[in-house]
């Protein structure tokens, strides 16, 4: 009997260039180490307190995240010949099945970035609030029932 040295992967059904990058093993990681990182630069480029650098870091991974992940619409490529125009990153990511492993992790990060932030900033005002806000803002985007709804038609359909 051969002795198996590797992990057989299935290969990914994702054929959309834009968001099959998050289905590549070591993506979670390399995403944590990111914001970790990010924290030490705040850290020691702003000598601030270590409560404020994460607020930073959750604001800023707000800020991107939003942004990239639920507002911008469409992918950089051609080849898709415009069906996902209409879709944001986050609707088109496994070709929008809700609830899978990748969707559930990028929503428990900006919560447990929220969670730090509070904890190190003694769940004081006005970081408590800009804090609550921001993963408010971005857990209610990745509701399943948010799936392709503009509220009140904002980044709706030219």
């Amino acid at each position: 009997m051969e002795k198996m040295m590797y992990v057989r992967a299935e290969a990914s059904k994702e054929v959309n260039k834009n968001t099959e990058w998050v289905t590549y093993p070591g993506v979670w990681t390399t995403y944590i180490f990111i914001l970790f990182f990010s924290w030490l630069l705040v850290l020691s480029l702003l000598g601030c307190s270590a409560g404020m650098a994460w607020t930073i870091v959750h604001l800023s991974h707000f800020f991107v995240t939003y942004h990239c992940f639920h507002w911008k619409k469409g992918t950089p490529f051609s080849d898709d010949q415009g069906i996902y125009n209409g879709l944001t990153w986050w609707e088109q990511i496994e070709n929008g099945q809700q609830l899978t492993r990748n969707r559930k992790f990028l929503t428990v990060i900006p919560v447990v970035l929220y969670l730090i932030a509070s904890h190190t900033t003694d769940y004081q005002n006005p970081m408590l609030m800009l804090n609550t806000l921001a993963v408010f803002v971005l857990v209610v985007a990745k509701f399943p029932r948010m799936h392709r709804v503009r509220i009140f038609g904002i980044n709706g359909e030219n």
